[in-house]
């Protein structure tokens, strides 16, 4: 489908994405984009023999029973332990000690990990030791890793960007061909298959995760008589007149200011870069254009271009607005806008991965749970074409496919010790199956659907989300994925070297210590062309084009 056609569609109609999916036109619009189920009850074959499992699996703890523990994980992990018996035997590999790198934040991640592989060690053999670390220090400490060559870890949870700063250095050690099998990779999202996980035309990686950015707002904000207006904000004009419009209101659940659209305005190791891109995206990610972030012939960056310095500019408008924002802002990581401000019903409005519509509704910590809808990505009333160098006043929508989602990978460092190289390979698969994927998508884990399977609305309803939530969550992920003018970014060497520069240099910007958004979008981008210069130009072209399919 042409991203006219669809964003006709959804002007039209001012569909909901719930709206478009229950309505024929809408499921032929959904079926017109292809690579994922539309939520109708067609399964595919295989479904059948794991329905059960899945069942039983979504109602531990169960949904609206508090925050899942230890020993959930624990349980969840033994049920799911079924495609490793078959492959390994009880005991194979007793005496094997393995190192997992990966995240602790909000206990998520390595947290959820250990619990599933704690049953995965007691019926293998083996036994894991962790390294465990925070959102904000993960770039630095793997770059550090790769720049020495003291690769200290057998198992490393990563994001697909970094392929360019692994694979393509040879640190990674290449699938097995019964991992593909056990994992189940058709029935990985499109966006998600190869070349996505792969290097020269090998395999490295197992999914855990997709990841893009959607819109969470709260419904009691918006509605007729609501004190946001009845309409639920579409564009990023819009966000920030409604954030504006906010300040000097009630929160209606909370008793306590009420604020809009909570912009991260604190660096997270190169991962609150994401933020900014949601704003910019949609106004610079052109649907003739692939590119958004670089020039392909040149990687000349392009982040210091008019619809870029608009989303800068939209920021510092609220930053100069008091009230806003809630206090102390300016030092609030991705990590607290999500996590200790929206979900515990501060802000109206907030960008973040899919996992947020999980924990709204299976996290102790979340208020909001009765009261938060989703979207896609804001988009614009006008965008910026790079190549004519004019605005175009036309609608435009960019959803961000932010990350790439979260994989497993092996190192090299297993490479010569085949049992060694079989278990990491085996806990990496066991993590990455297909039914327990379910649940951590279904539950807190720091993950997001990925799956055609995911999408089955039944199995969610089962577990005791309702229907119109899972339609509005599951929906708005789906839409993202889906997107004909979706955001994708390079797998390139050095990604999150740009990534971190650029959040050092707003920062400064935020803080006011440069004097205008084009001032602090001309710092990024000179700081992209060192960097550029640094690791080599004419490599770095050859390898944005080929990740942008040119």
């Amino acid at each position: 489908m042409k991203v006219e056609i669809y964003n006709a569609i959804m002007r039209r109609q001012r569909m909901t994405r719930r709206s478009v999916l229950r309505g024929a036109a809408g499921l032929g619009a959904m079926a017109a984009l292809g690579g994922v189920a539309t939520g109708v009850s067609v399964r595919p074959a295989w479904a059948a023999d794991s329905a059960a499992l899945r069942a039983q699996i979504l109602k531990i703890p169960g949904v609206g029973m508090g925050s899942p523990t230890d020993a959930d994980w624990q349980k969840v992990g033994e049920m799911c332990l079924g495609p490793t018996r078959e492959r390994v035997a009880q005991g194979e590999f007793a005496g094997v000690e393995l190192t997992f790198m990966g995240l602790n934040n909000q206990n998520l991640h390595n947290f959820l990990f250990r619990g599933f592989l704690k049953p995965w060690e007691a019926y293998t053999g083996a036994r894991i030791n962790w390294i465990d670390l925070a959102q904000a220090d993960y770039n630095a400490r793997l770059q550090q890793s790769i720049a020495t060559g003291t690769v200290d870890f057998d198992i490393l949870e990563m994001g697909a960007p970094f392929e360019g700063d692994t694979a393509g250095r040879g640190l990674l050690d290449e699938m097995p061909g019964w991992v593909s099998e056990q994992i189940d990779e058709s029935d990985l999202v499109g966006y998600l298959q190869p070349p996505v996980g792969t290097w020269d035309g090998k395999k490295y990686r197992v999914t855990i995760d997709g990841d893009c950015h959607t819109f969470a707002y709260r419904t009691d904000y918006f509605g007729e008589g609501a004190i946001g207006g009845p309409e639920v904000p579409r564009t990023w004009q819009q966000v920030n007149a409604v954030s504006k419009a906010l300040v000097g209101k009630t929160d209606p659940l909370t008793g306590l200011p009420a604020h809009g659209y909570l912009d991260p305005l604190k660096g997270w190791g190169g991962f609150g870069f994401y933020f900014i891109c949601n704003r910019a995206a949609a106004y610079v990610k052109h649907p003739d254009d692939p590119a958004w972030l670089f020039d392909p012939d040149t990687m000349k960056p392009r982040v210091n271009n008019p619809g870029w310095v608009q989303a800068i500019q939209d920021v510092m408008d609220l930053i100069n607005t008091p009230g806003a924002y809630p206090p102390d802002q300016i030092n609030a990581d991705p990590g607290t806008t999500a996590f200790a401000q929206f979900l515990a019903g501060t802000g109206s409005m907030l960008m973040w991965w899919g996992d947020v519509g999980s924990s709204a509704r299976t996290s102790d910590t979340s208020v909001v749970g009765d009261v938060v809808g989703f979207g896609i990505n804001p988009g614009s009333e006008r965008r910026y074409n790079h190549a004519a160098g004019a605005w175009e006043e036309t609608y435009n929508e960019a959803p961000v496919m932010a990350y790439i989602g979260w994989g497993l990978y092996v190192t090299k460092r297993v490479s010569g010790d085949a049992r060694k190289r079989k278990a990491a390979w085996s806990a990496a698969a066991h993590l990455g199956g297909r039914d327990i994927s379910l649940w951590m998508s279904a539950y807190p884990s720091g993950f997001q659907p990925y799956r055609n399977s995911h999408f089955n609305y039944e199995e969610w309803e089962a577990a005791g989300y309702d229907r119109a939530y899972v339609e509005d969550y599951l929906g708005s992920n789906r839409d993202s994925y889906n997107h004909p003018n979706a955001a994708i970014e390079p797998r390139i060497p050095g990604i999150f070297q740009y990534y971190s520069v650029a959040e050092d240099e707003l920062a400064k910007g935020f803080a006011g210590q440069y004097g205008s958004a084009q001032e602090t979008a001309d710092a990024i981008a000179a700081a992209w062309e060192r960097i550029t210069d640094q690791i080599g130009r004419e490599s770095q072209i050859a390898l944005y084009k080929a990740s942008l399919g040119l």
